[in-house]
């Protein structure tokens, strides 16, 4: 009895849990087909947001500049925390080490509002010296981004090569390949479930962010958070709930994309293992 008593609580606690984190995003996106222009009034089904949504073009352009710093943030987010990874999983301890890897996770607990003020300040000092000056835009929200998406693909990755077997890449040395073939063709394809999950998580912390975006960001370059912030401001619209809809259908069809991609890559790995032991 006591055992059926858990289960029906601990499945109770579940079930309440999803209806605490899901329900909101089911009621925008059941509203984001109102008819009404009241958000909370359902008067009917109405695709026509969608339309007044694309015929926006403060709207549009804001998501073209998220959708491109995000891009460009996460392949540069990966190519560093790749080597910081590297740096803080296989080489020796050397002089520094570990003010190395607190500086690069530094931003994983430093509060938004500190490291968009720091750069922001870092870019007024330098910002005449390298060409920066007043003009900020894209670039400067770009290197904020790989600022703080560094730290969190580096330690995505750190974690994947740490549990790697270091047997392989010594095998492959003693067979006469240098230290660059044996990442690229051990290392690499076997920690690219990580790549892909730590691309995929600096491409949404980017797209989402606000704070950071609104400190180096100038009149030109305003992101998509920032515009639909204005825009909430302002008053609720239906066309941000036709927006939020549209990130939501994104994101997870990017996200299965990304679970596909590593759950072919993982079986695959898991079936050479096999047929490399048998031939053994």
């Amino acid at each position: 009895m006591s055992q059926q008593r858990n289960s029906k609580f601990t499945l109770t606690m579940l079930v309440l849990g999803f209806v605490f984190l899901y329900a909101p995003i089911l009621s925008l996106i059941v509203y984001s087909f109102n008819e009404s222009r009241l958000v909370t009034v359902w008067s009917g089904f109405s695709v026509k947001w969608y339309g007044e949504l694309f015929r926006d073009q403060q709207m549009m352009s804001a998501a073209w500049v998220s959708v491109q710093v995000a891009f460009w943030t996460a392949c540069a987010s990966v190519v560093l925390g790749t080597m910081s990874a590297m740096v803080m999983t296989r080489f020796r301890d050397f002089r520094g080490k570990t003010l190395f890897g607190a500086l690069i996770t530094a931003p994983l607990v430093m509060p938004e509002v500190i490291t968009g003020l720091s750069i922001l300040l870092l870019f007024v000092s330098i910002g005449p010296i390298i060409g920066i000056g007043e003009q900020r835009g894209m670039l400067t929200i770009w290197i904020a981004h790989v600022t703080f998406c560094m730290a969190f693909v580096t330690v995505v990755i750190s974690s994947r090569l740490g549990e790697l077997d270091r047997s392989l890449e010594e095998a492959a040395m003693d067979l006469g390949a240098n230290r660059v073939k044996v990442f690229f063709v051990i290392t690499l394809p076997i920690i690219a479930p990580a790549l892909v999950s730590g691309w995929l998580l600096a491409f949404t912390l980017s797209l989402d962010d606000l704070v950071i975006a609104s400190f180096v960001s100038g009149p030109s370059s305003t992101t998509l958070p920032m515009k639909v912030f204005s825009s909430v401001r302002l008053g609720l619209s239906p066309k941000i709930n036709a927006l939020a809809t549209l990130m939501i259908l994104a994101v997870s069809i990017a996200a299965v994309i990304g679970w596909w991609l590593m759950t072919r890559d993982e079986k695959k790995r898991q079936r050479d293992m096999q047929m490399a032991l048998q031939e053994g």
